[in-house]
């Protein structure tokens, strides 16, 4: 089985899979300062927990990170507590299979190679990713299967930490759909703004993005969600073709499958060490 781990800056999306299919995950807070042992005693603890995978499963390891301390750390985890399962590392420069059409590629995050990765595999291209995470991010993907650029917008709960932190009489409410959108109260008032406004945002974005990804046929643009609070905006989002909650962890297992054989030493030659990190970039 293989582990897969998205380290984001406000959860680390943890899964699990049997082939193609994943059967178990976990979303825990990221901690930037948690060391290499506390992320190992927590991944034993989860491991030890789950009736459908134990550590002696594992035969591989593919993960990624926008958090530069978190991703030492991890790389030294993996290193101290699991030395004979081959690891995959994604991190800027390193080769995934997909090009970069930026002005500079280092910049963009590795999360974002690893859902346009997966969005091409899946729907094909010309595609946009909206990932609902700290920031929203949108990314396009050209016909081609390459990474074209995108948008970034502050998310969904910076936007309401902020609001009620600059807004001495607006409380931080519950994130959740509210009865209609003429509120009746502060609560569906602040409610409605959160959902309306972040849907209208998404449409607004994604449909001028589509209309430059495909000039001809804007519709042939495949948008799909993803992200931990895609669910609280996207049934307002017509445009959105598809939900797909485990894109980024599809891209590490397709990452995976096509580095397995250099991280296994197979091809010794090639291999530096055996947690080899795998370079964005390389079409291959």
């Amino acid at each position: 089985m293989l582990l897969t781990i998205d380290i984001g800056n406000t959860n680390m999306v943890l899964g699990v899979f049997d082939g193609d299919t994943i059967v178990e995950h976990w979303r825990i807070a990221t901690v930037p300062d948690r060391t290499a042992d506390e992320i190992a005693a927590l991944l034993h603890g989860l491991l030890a927990r789950s009736t459908v995978v134990k550590e002696p499963d594992l035969a591989g390891i593919s993960l990624c990170s926008t958090v530069p301390s978190v991703l030492h750390e991890m790389r030294e985890m993996v290193r101290r507590y699991y030395p004979d399962i081959p690891a995959v590392i994604v991190e800027p420069g390193v080769k995934t299979g997909v090009p970069i059409r930026m002005d500079n590629p280092k910049e963009v995050g590795s999360d974002r190679i690893m859902n346009s990765l997966a969005a091409v595999h899946l729907y094909g291209g010309p595609a946009i990713v909206v990932d609902f995470g700290t920031s929203t991010n949108f990314d396009a993907v050209s016909a081609k299967g390459e990474f074209v650029g995108g948008a970034l917008a502050p998310g969904i709960e910076i936007s309401v930490d902020a609001l009620s932190r600059r807004a001495a009489q607006l409380l931080k409410v519950e994130l959740t759909r509210p009865p209609r959108v003429v509120g009746k109260n502060t609560v569906e008032a602040l409610q409605s703004g959160i959902v309306y406004g972040f849907a209208g945002q998404v449409e607004g974005i994604a449909r001028r993005m589509a209309a430059e990804l495909s000039p001809e046929d804007p519709g042939a643009v495949t948008i799909i969600a993803t992200g931990g609070l895609a669910p609280l905006v996207i049934d307002e989002v017509p445009i959105i073709d598809a939900h797909e909650p485990w894109l980024t962890l599809i891209g590490l297992r397709l990452v995976w499958e096509r580095n397995a054989a250099s991280v296994r030493g197979e091809e010794p030659s090639q291999v530096p060490s055996r947690h080899r990190a795998v370079r964005e970039g390389d079409p291959r």
